[in-house]
């Protein structure tokens, strides 16, 4: 009888343990982060949910807007942000005591419509009179958040061409640049390069040169709130994993 009660209870052990796994594996996770991660993100999460099961529901906005949400007291199990806003939310106690990981990183760069000859900014100077030689051009408004936007407007100011830009300037409240130039709308447009690779109709000139180069790294931690702190580990380990590097190489992002 022993023995018996034995097996069982092993027998009875072994269920639970499993069954707990399989609860913790098949969590849905929820995910705020930046919409400069809408066309990688897009592809990478079908592939993290049939390998683990895990589901995701992923809410894309500005950097600006999530930052706030959180400060505010949203909470997710994962956040992938801009390094700045991820460390200042640590400080705030938004994340888990775990080490935050760098995912990507995206260069704020210039865009022209597909087939149109690309145009010089191969340096500051060369840069700069691209600008001021452009019908109009187009970026993220700055007053909405959008890091790329907001870089931007102060590249225009330290080249002392910011009022001589105002009257061909299109601002838009998000990721939309690329597509306007895309549409013929405007001649140049600047956002991050992975705002501008996915685009059909709009192609990458490249990174602004010189001294203006700047590149945006997104960084992923867990919700100090999470409830699903293992699957969402899963899901830091896949983001900057193998399969991820390919793909994030092929939107315009390096990996982290």
């Amino acid at each position: 009888m022993r023995r018996i009660s034995l097996i069982l209870w092993v027998v009875i052990t072994f269920t639970f343990a499993v069954g707990h796994h399989n609860v913790v594996q098949a969590a849905e996770l929820k995910v705020l982060t930046s919409v400069a991660l809408t066309s990688v993100l897009g592809e990478l999460a079908p592939m993290f949910e049939k390998v683990t099961g895990i589901k995701l529901s992923i809410d894309y906005n500005l950097i600006a807007v999530q930052r706030k949400r959180i400060l505010e007291g949203e909470s997710a199990d994962v956040i992938i942000l801009s390094r700045g806003a991820m460390d200042e939310l640590q400080k705030q106690a938004k994340l888990a005591a775990s080490d935050l990981v760098n995912v990507a990183g995206t260069p704020v760069s210039v865009a022209a419509r597909a087939g149109a000859p690309k145009p010089d900014i191969s340096t500051v100077d060369a840069f700069k009179q691209t600008l001021l030689n452009a019908r109009s051009i187009v970026y993220a408004d700055p007053a909405k958040g959008g890091a790329s936007g907001v870089y931007f407007a102060r590249v225009l100011d330290r080249l002392g061409i910011a009022e001589q830009m105002k009257t061909k300037t299109i601002l838009v409240p998000g990721a939309e640049a690329a597509a306007v130039v895309a549409k013929g709308e405007a001649e140049l447009g600047v956002a991050q390069g992975s705002e501008i690779v996915p685009v059909a109709g709009a192609q990458l000139v490249g990174p602004l040169p010189g001294e203006f180069a700047s590149m945006t790294v997104f960084a992923a931690g867990i919700g100090a709130d999470s409830k699903s702190p293992d699957s969402a580990k899963e899901l830091l380990k896949f983001l900057t994993g193998p399969d991820a590097a390919t793909l994030l190489r092929t939107k315009g992002f390096e990996p982290g």
